[in-house]
């Protein structure tokens, strides 16, 4: 075949891939999205194989036997409360594969190597050990492996920027001088790279991991595009490069939805909150819960029953409760009853990017039931009942009422608009960030404190 029906091969593979990626905007078509790029994967491994003859075949379908045995195991073992952390796992994955084929490439060919291709190796080599290791710190945080608080050293800024100048040097020395050592500044980059990835990610709590998952799903396609110049392979610069691109817009929007940049994130640079037009906004005092003898449970079952409107708010307290199924079972309960039912999910609700999405997903929700946080929040004035389901901070006012907290003009769900309010939380102790929420104080609340699973299932027996 000639160059041109190579080329069109290629563009047929990213057409083929972009299309599975543009699937994913909806949840309907979200699994059609996964085989896609399955798809586009698979026909970009035959292609490749095609044009380059195997010395060595037998290790090559070793490989294969041996990763696609792993990833099988590994998918039948792992529940929907882990994929976060599994999501972390395969991005370090993508990230140490890239660091591991450039470091070969420097490695066996530096002198006869390009410029481009040397800086490109370099940064690929980089990138990819950076993600790796960062990437094995956010599975461990968020598979209860390490302590999900942020770990700040002294001097921590210090600490990554001198390591960020320690490697910016040596790429630039190994890009403009070919004679190098051929194996030790690869070597030295590397390891100062998977120091930078585990300083880095140590200090992002776990509030913040939607941000850092995004974040590392970037920085492995930035990777692999990298590894893909020096190899020179243009199938895998388009991949990996869209897949920087998507991580990357994805990032901004986890950013946005926090209301805070990259900089307050990763490096705890906060931006001074704008001056109010009057003067400092407080808390409204938390009105007095009224006195009641009707058991908890009741009143939620006689609240939901004359409900007409109903806004479902899930957070990570659902998942650790793995109430997901019980939740949705109660608003085809609602709905069957007459009732307009919707699921409000927050941006950086979750552990991930699509985490709640994900969870609903495994319990058959009508996807159509799923909104995003602009597209419901001016309906809480005129709905019935909000029902938070492990949920704190996305639902404070106190990130609009108050500021100087750590929370202080994140958009949140205005649950607190709604004409009732049902909480089915663990406790009634702040959330991640700490911050108070005056909801639980007032008179339109239910607290229903508990195992979230254990509170859903009560209640649906008392709608039965």
């Amino acid at each position: 075949m000639g160059p041109a029906i190579h080329l069109l091969i290629d563009l047929g593979i990213i057409l083929i891939l972009i299309a599975g990626i543009r699937l994913f905007r909806a949840p309907k078509g979200a699994k059609w999205g996964n085989l896609l790029g399955a798809l586009a994967m698979a026909c970009a491994v035959g292609a490749v194989l095609l044009r380059h003859p195997l010395r060595s075949p037998g290790v090559v379908v070793a490989a294969f036997a041996l990763g696609g045995l792993a990833g099988w195991i590994v998918a039948l073992r792992v529940n929907m409360i882990q994929i976060p952390a599994m999501v972390a796992f395969q991005h370090g994955c993508g990230g140490i594969a890239a660091s591991l084929v450039s470091y070969v490439e420097l490695a066996r060919g530096t002198g006869a190597l390009p410029v481009e291709g040397r800086l490109s190796g370099l940064l690929g080599l980089v990138l990819g050990a950076a993600t790796f290791s960062g990437s094995m710190i956010a599975a461990a945080k968020l598979g209860n492996r390490m302590k999900q608080t942020p770990i700040v050293l002294p001097g921590h800024n210090l600490i990554l920027g001198a390591m960020a100048l320690a490697a910016a040097g040596l790429v630039a020395a190994g890009g403009a001088v070919s004679s190098l050592p051929v194996h030790a500044v690869p070597a030295a980059l590397g390891a100062i790279s998977t120091a930078l990835g585990i300083i880095f990610a140590i200090r992002i709590g776990g509030a913040d991991m939607p941000v850092l998952i995004s974040f590392l799903n970037a920085t492995a396609g930035f990777a692999a595009a990298l590894c893909g110049v020096i190899i020179q392979n243009r199938l895998l610069i388009a991949c990996g490069a869209t897949v920087a691109a998507s991580g990357s817009i994805l990032t901004h929007i986890m950013c946005r939805g926090m209301n805070r940049g990259l900089a307050s994130v990763f490096v705890g640079i906060r931006r001074a909150p704008s001056a109010p037009s009057g003067p400092p906004a407080a808390a409204p005092p938390p009105a007095p819960a009224p006195v009641s003898v009707q058991n908890p449970l009741d009143r939620a079952a006689e609240i939901l029953r004359s409900a007409k409107t109903v806004v479902v708010i899930p957070g990570y307290g659902m998942a650790l409760a793995q109430a997901q199924f019980e939740v949705v079972q109660l608003a085809n309960s609602l709905r069957g009853k007459g009732a307009d039912v919707k699921f409000a999910v927050h941006p950086v609700a979750g552990r991930m990017p699509g985490h709640m999405h994900v969870l609903l997903a495994e319990a058959e929700v009508d996807p159509d039931l799923l909104f995003e946080m602009n597209q419901v929040n001016n309906q809480f004035k005129e709905t019935d009942l909000a029902l938070v389901v492990g949920a704190c901070d996305v639902v404070n006012p106190s990130a609009i009422q108050v500021q100087g907290t750590p929370i202080s003009g994140m958009p949140i769900l205005m649950a607190h608009e709604a004409r009732n309010v049902i909480v089915c939380n663990l406790d009634d102790r702040p959330g991640y960030s700490g911050v108070q929420n005056p909801l639980y104080q007032e008179a339109k609340t239910l607290m229903l404190l508990g195992d979230a699973k254990t509170t859903m299932g009560e209640i649906l027996r008392r709608l039965a």
